[in-house]
Parts: C-alpha cells; sequence; structure tokens
C-alpha cells in the first residue's frame, strides 16, 4: 500500500512562488511515474504535470516554463516548483502514483492519491 501525503500549499500573491512536495511510504517513489493534478471549484480534476521512473516529464500547455517537477529518492519526495503563479492556478493540488507514461508521453493516473494542499493566489 502506497500512502502519499502533500504538502506546501498557501495563500500566495500573483507572480509569487510555491514548492509543493508529496512524500511517499509504503514504496520507492524512485521507480514509479508521478503525476501532480489539480482540481479547482466546480472543474474536473486536470494534470498538471508528470515524472516518469526515468525521469523523463510532461507539462500541462498552461504551466509549461513556469512549474518544474523533480524527485528527490534519497527523501522519497516527489516536488512541484510552481513560479510566476496565476489567479488560475488557485486550486487543491494531488499527487498520484500507480499509473504509467503512455505512447503520446502523457502520465496516466493511477489507484494511489495523496489528501491534496491548497494553493490560492491571489490577484
Amino acid at each position: 500500500q502506497v500512502q502519499l501525503v502533500e504538502a506546501g500549499g498557501g495563500l500566495v500573491q500573483a507572480g509569487g512562488s510555491l514548492r509543493l512536495s508529496c512524500a511517499a511510504s509504503g514504496s520507492a517513489l524512485s521507480v514509479r511515474a508521478i503525476g501532480w493534478y489539480r482540481q479547482a471549484p466546480g472543474k474536473q480534476r486536470e494534470l498538471v504535470a508528470g515524472i516518469s521512473a526515468n525521469d523523463r516529464t510532461d507539462y500541462k500547455d498552461s504551466v509549461k516554463d513556469r512549474f518544474t517537477i523533480s524527485r528527490d529518492n534519497d527523501k522519497n519526495t516527489v516536488y512541484l516548483q510552481m513560479n510566476s503563479l496565476k489567479p488560475e492556478d488557485t486550486a487543491v493540488y494531488f499527487c498520484n502514483t500507480g499509473g504509467y507514461f503512455s505512447a503520446s508521453g502523457q502520465y496516466r493516473s493511477g489507484q494511489y492519491w495523496g489528501q491534496g494542499t491548497q494553493v490560492t493566489v491571489s490577484s
């Protein structure tokens, strides 16, 4: 059983930065593909970024050049560095594992989800 715990959310002004973390227990993230998702009120959950077991990355177009996904295998943690934040980035952010990368290079979600962390960007 894999358990994921997100942290690092908060309230930030537009243009600011946050770094989210996703710490895992029960499995080594180093051999897993990981995805960061977000869900805004009244909207569907959407993929923001993914990283494969061999560190291939994929990003939603609207966050490319602003967000960076990375992993620290020693800490069994995956990060999402978010810069130049915009009000439209406001959402609950979730990490996911147990999925895979498709042939087109996009992360497909698996069965393990964290509880989420709230990110609020004020204008």
